[in-house]
């Protein structure tokens, strides 16, 4: 006796554990925490700060470029030592002697010079910042879009764990019911009314629900794990949620595709990307117009500057041919803003045929709710009959296991038919946000 009440004792506890295992949690709960640590946002913030790293890289053609070096060397090279002397002032006229021009002695210069570019004129600089922005956009609305897309994910897993919870739900119910025929049939068996075999099936009845609850607890672990991952939690626990699982009733009526929707936009302005670059190819043609100037300071100790000289101007340039290196790369430009051109038209209406393809998806969801609730109506009060006459001795086992499996059955088909409804709309009002 100690022994059993041990052994209960243990099973209590360590029911007590696994019941204590299950987080209960919200679906509000869930997407805040989606929204700060999962790692697909992540990856598209770090995506959006590499588009606006490329478009900071082109005010180089707007700001200047400003430089600043010290250069040393010691020299006995005729002109270098010529020219070392006179850019530190102190050339004087004994140095013209021949032979000291021809074999000068050694001299140190120290050099600070400090640079300056603008660039003035740069048409092709100016295009290719342009489709740098566009590129810039385009990141964004992507980013954008995806979040929209992890909270259909979140809303998709955060249904899924609530169809497991009311799966098992409707399984121990049914558990429960087929333990009371199977009590029903052993007294029945015991005072002869029925067979040994009317009792196996019933037996084999509350094997198959062991079996099917066994499947429906692995689904809740399944479906937790999924939202562990959108939430970044590597803990990896058992979650339930607060809300059980419930027609959500709002009416939509949307027909077109929306301009305005995220990723349309990332499409168009990826397109106004290509567009721009083609326009900064055609205007590689053009000349560029730049100025430029440099201040220096020479002495012959390091980190002086007895002697200084400026030098400033501008500079015209235009490459008139790079062998047709400049055509190719115009055609190619524009051969991609056209690709760009279609697949964005491509994408339109690949984009509208999955809306109505969703909104068809979503009635049927609608009448098949309908229908699956009727069923389970039915269903219901045949197994209450059933179960009545067969408690009176007046029906079969045959045809109460029947009922009773078909009764299960229409449960579970009416809250997969919910999960199916709920995400249908969720999706349609996911390809219809703008």
């Amino acid at each position: 006796m100690k022994k059993l009440v041990l052994i209960l004792t243990f099973f209590g506890a360590a029911y007590g554990v696994l019941a204590q295992e299950a987080v209960l949690i919200s679906k509000e709960e869930v997407l805040d925490q989606v929204l700060e640590g999962n790692n697909a946002l992540k990856i598209s913030e770090q995506e959006v700060l590499v588009a606006k790293g490329d478009y900071n890289q082109t005010n180089a053609i707007l700001l200047p470029n400003i430089s600043i070096s010290h250069t040393a060397i010691a020299t006995t090279n005729p002109l270098m030592a010529f020219g070392s002397k006179l850019n530190q002032a102190i050339l004087t006229s004994g140095d013209f002697d021949p032979l000291l021009l021809n074999e000068p002695s050694q001299i140190e210069d120290y050099a600070t010079r400090i640079e300056v570019q603008q660039p003035l004129l740069n048409f092709d600089g100016l295009y290719q910042r342009k489709a740098a922005k566009a590129k810039l956009n385009a990141t964004q609305y992507q980013a954008e879009r995806k979040q929209d897309y992890i909270r259909l994910m979140v809303d998709k897993a955060y249904m899924q764990l609530q169809l497991s919870y009311k799966t098992v739900e409707v399984l121990q119910k049914a558990k429960e019911a087929a333990l009371e025929n199977k009590r029903l049939a052993d007294n029945s068996f015991k005072q002869g009314y029925l067979q040994k075999s009317d009792v196996l099936a019933v037996q084999v009845r509350v094997t198959e629900i062991d079996n099917q609850l066994q499947y429906a607890q692995s689904n809740i672990k399944n479906a937790s794990n999924q939202l562990s991952v959108l939430m970044n939690d590597d803990s990896y626990r058992i979650l339930q949620p607060t809300d059980s699982l419930a027609v959500i009733t709002q009416e939509v009526d949307f027909d077109y595709l929306p301009e305005n929707r995220k990723d349309v936009l990332a499409m168009s302005s990826a397109s106004e990307a290509y567009r721009q670059m083609y326009k900064s190819d055609k205007m590689g043609f053009l000349p560029r117009l730049n100025a430029f100037g440099t201040y220096e300071l020479h002495d012959d100790e390091v980190f002086q500057g007895d002697a200084d000289g400026y030098l400033f101007g501008a500079e015209l340039k235009w490459n008139i041919f790079e062998g047709s290196k400049r055509f190719g790369k115009t055609k190619k430009s524009r051969a991609e803003y056209e690709k760009s051109k279609l697949e964005l038209n491509q994408y339109k209406a690949e984009s509208q045929v999955e809306l109505n393809r969703a909104t068809r998806m979503l009635q049927d969801a609608k009448n098949n709710l309908e229908l699956t609730a009727l069923a389970l109506e039915q269903s219901g009060e045949s197994l209450r009959i059933r179960t009545n006459r067969f408690e009176q001795g007046l029906e079969k086992t045959t045809d109460l296991l029947m009922a009773e499996t078909q009764f299960a059955q229409k449960q579970l088909e009416y809250y997969a038919t919910i999960f199916q409804h709920n995400y249908a709309l969720a999706y349609v009002q996911f390809l219809t946000k703008e």
